[in-house]
């Protein structure tokens, strides 16, 4: 039965036209999901848009592909019906208007308030620390107190944490599937391996389409840097909080030290990757793509590079006078990205991560 949402019934009946036609098998975990179908709700046709990679293969492949009377698209359509999900899901359902509000404004309008919050913190306490140079360990909490750092970061990363879970538990509930898979060690395992390596971003082996009907695979290598640089900055993150609270140790650490060496490379895959995916999308064909959305993939995107960017900076920085401005500008940056983290395009790692185990453990119920 269709939904009443015209994305999902234009979805519906793509997919009914696909599960005619089974050209395109080979090329992505979505058709053989679909081929275990029959009949699509709406929970289903939201599992198939999460499962999409959004490569174009299929519209490159396709024989009803626009101008065809059939008009058969099937990126975009699941683009539109991913997208949708985001909102969908939330948690708190309130905040659902932030996916359709422009997020690159949402975005730095966040981030720069946090930066002047900070500057302002300084100039209050003693404006001579906010443009002094320091050095040594805890020089960058004579900007902002630790305990002060880690009550704001805290509260907002908890906050966070806590509505990306949510958000999944009603995406898991909606799309059908027992909680029982996410307890399945194989299904689990299969996954986050095809997660990791970003298996269904070749189009079936060649690669991406991007502003051609010639693939290549530089939005899978771009891909990775982002997604293995935010990683890296996540274990650079936890191993400071490790020097911390265990060894006594207050940041910054030399360079030479893992923290640092962790946050670097990190920092240079989560400035390299998403240029390399801004460029890409600017150059994306507007036939495989969400053009309505376009400002929440953009700013998801920004948001992360000009983390990285600042997080350089603040490497380079941190023993000159311009280091309290730039610490501020990349506290905001970061508090930014954990405020906007649920209501924006990073659930769409999750809701992927997440559709790729229930692809796992469906392909071997059915080859049972």
């Amino acid at each position: 039965m269709q939904a009443a949402d015209p994305h999902l019934d234009e979805a519906a009946r793509l997919m009914t036209v696909c599960n005619s036609c089974r050209y395109c098998e080979g090329l992505c975990a979505v058709f053989p999901a679909m081929e275990m179908r029959r009949a699509f709700g709406a929970g289903d046709l939201t599992y198939l848009a999460n499962l999409c990679h959004n490569c174009g293969a299929c519209n490159a492949d396709c024989q009803f592909a626009p101008p065809h009377e059939f008009n058969v698209n099937v990126p975009k359509v699941l683009a539109e019906v991913r997208n949708d999900s985001y909102a969908r899901y939330v948690w708190p359902g309130a905040l659902a208007p932030l996916f359709r509000r422009n997020g690159v404004a949402v975005a730095l309008i966040t981030t720069l308030s946090v930066a002047a919050f900070v500057i302002g913190f300084a100039l209050w306490k003693d404006p001579a620390v906010l443009f002094g140079s320091h050095s040594g360990p805890g020089s960058f909490y004579r900007i902002m107190p630790h305990n002060a750092m880690v009550a704001i970061f805290g509260a907002a990363f908890l906050w966070a944490v806590l509505a990306v879970v949510m958000s999944c538990v009603n995406f898991w509930r909606d799309i059908g599937e027992p909680a029982a898979t996410l307890r399945d060690p194989q299904a689990l395992a299969h996954g986050a391996h095809d997660a990791a390596t970003l298996k269904y971003l070749d189009g079936g082996g060649p690669g991406c389409m991007n502003d051609s009907d010639r693939p290549d695979d530089t939005r899978r290598l771009f891909h990775h840097l982002t997604f293995y640089g935010f990683a890296l900055c996540f274990a650079a993150t936890a191993t400071g909080t490790l020097y911390h609270y265990l060894l006594g140790r207050d940041a910054p650490y030399p360079w030479w030290d893992l923290p640092v060496v962790l946050g670097t490379l990190g920092g240079i895959g989560i400035t390299i990757g998403p240029i390399g995916l801004l460029r890409a999308k600017m150059r994306r064909d507007p036939q495989l793509m969400d053009e309505s959305r376009k400002g929440m993939d953009v700013a998801f995107i920004l948001m992360l590079m000009l983390t990285g960017v600042t997080g350089l900076a603040l490497l380079v920085l941190r023993a000159t006078p311009l280091m309290g401005v730039t610490l501020a500008l990349h506290l905001g940056f970061v508090l930014g990205f954990f405020l906007t983290m649920p209501y924006g395009k990073f659930m769409h790692g999750i809701f992927r991560g997440l559709a790729l185990v229930r692809y796992a453990a469906e392909k071997r119920r059915h080859l049972v």
